[in-house]
């Protein structure tokens, strides 16, 4: 099975077709996954502002790691499952969509930068647990984190504006009822 019989099963599923022909379910789903990411990002900024000693530099960064990383994960949970949901409406259009798969390179590299956190500054937190901010390693992981997010956002909107339609489809435009067609 190639890519393209994969994504064209996706796509001609029952779930993608009842989420795509629907007037109000990609949009709820779309929704959602922007609260998951608002919260993901939220939650990260957190704990990257704690490693460069900006923010909550009174508490102990095992403290706030505890506390907010259980949300992050539930978060990004959210975010992978709509994010998953709206991918199989419209497979092929955003598999070949250049921003969309920036964006996935992106989110790999995140967790590349999360397990350099584990293998670095994460292995001496007993040492600076306390200290205003984390060590170099820490504090580069940090920004680069950041820097990830923001940039992973901005993918992600980008990619909703550049696959709008589906010009392989061919639909009567009476049938047609969608937002585009009203503001026309």
């Amino acid at each position: 099975m190639t890519i393209a019989d994969m994504l064209s099963f996706v796509e001609s599923s029952q779930l993608a077709g009842k989420i795509r022909d629907s007037l109000y379910l990609f949009p709820l789903i779309e929704s959602c996954h922007v609260l998951g990411l608002t919260m993901v990002f939220g939650t990260i900024a957190i704990i990257d502002l704690r490693l460069l000693g900006i923010a909550s530099t009174r508490r102990s960064f095992r403290k706030i790691a505890s506390d907010v990383l259980k949300w992050t994960w539930a978060a990004f949970g959210l975010t992978v499952v709509t994010g998953f949901l709206m991918f199989i409406t419209n497979a092929g259009v955003y598999y070949h969509n250049f921003f969309f798969r920036t964006k996935m390179v992106l989110l790999v590299l995140a967790g590349i930068n999360m397990l350099a956190f584990e293998l670095t500054a994460a292995r001496t937190m007993h040492r600076w647990d306390s200290d205003r901010a984390a060590p170099l390693s820490g504090r580069t992981v940090a920004a680069f984190s950041l820097l990830l997010w923001i940039a992973i956002i901005f993918l992600g909107r980008w990619t909703g504006f550049t696959t709008t339609g589906r010009p392989d489809l061919k639909s009567d435009p009476v049938d047609d009822i969608n937002i585009e067609n009203l503001l026309k």
